[in-house]
This record gives structure tokens, sequence and C-alpha cells, in this order.
């Protein structure tokens, strides 16, 4: 297996976030728009609490920022250490999918509990995909 397949399922999510991203961008303008917002009416955090209804896309935007990190940082880890194989490329893809899943379910219906569920899948399966990382470079010290 290519080491450099294991860069595939990291640019995906880049790709995700940048739907995300777009898609944030484009419910706040609508928003903005059919509310007359002025812009600097939401100059902060608080006001954008106070004054916008629709941050679903917002709020997964920031989310993407959050238990992703260690997704990041464990594909730059598998390719540093040439560790990539078919069984981590492949839980790295699952992950992906995953958070897709929770993209699309916090960005549009937004049900907590189906959104809860794959969070904790996804979070869960991360946490494996580092523990055999981390056994890995156990044994291999």
């Amino acid at each position: 297996m290519p080491q450099t397949s294991i860069l595939l399922p990291l640019l995906a999510m880049i790709a995700l976030v940048f739907v995300v991203w777009v898609r944030l961008y484009i419910d706040r303008i609508s928003e903005l728009r059919s509310q007359r917002i002025a812009v600097q009416d939401i100059s902060t955090s608080r006001q954008m609490a106070e004054r916008l209804k629709n941050t679903n896309a917002a709020d997964n935007f920031k989310n993407l920022f959050e238990m992703p990190v260690l997704f990041y940082v464990f594909c730059l880890t598998i390719f540093v250490t040439q560790s990539a194989t078919s069984v981590l490329v492949g839980c790295a893809w699952l992950y992906v999918l995953l958070r897709v899943a929770h993209s699309v379910i916090h960005c549009t219906y937004n049900n907590v509990l189906h959104r809860f569920i794959v969070y904790a899948i996804s979070s869960l399966l991360l946490f494996g995909l580092w523990f055999m990382v981390g056994a890995q470079i156990l044994w291999l010290a």
C-alpha cells in the first residue's frame, strides 16, 4: 500500500470543512439579508447568538476543529512514520464518512440523538486508531 494513501482521507476531511464553510456563509448571508441585519450588528459572538437563528452550519464548522484535529495529526503521523496499512487507511476513511454523516445531520435536520450517536462512534474509532498507532510506536521503540 502506498504511504500517501493515508493523505487521501485527510484531504477528504479538508474538503468537508470547505463544504461546511460554504454552507455557513450561504446561510449567514441569506439570514443577514432576510432579516436586514447590518454586519456590524453581529460583530461579537454574543451579538450573533442574540440575532441569528440559523447557526447549525456555524456550530458544525466549529465542531470540525475539535476532535478532527486529532484525526489530522493521526494521518500526518502515519505518513511521517511510513506506517500506513490497509486497516488504518480503511478506518481513516470510515472516520471521514462518519464525520460527513455528522455534518449532514448537524447542518440539516439536527436531531441531537442521531448526531450524538455518529459523534460517539467516530470518536471511539478515532481513539481506537490512536491506540493502534500508539501500540505500534511503543512496540518499535
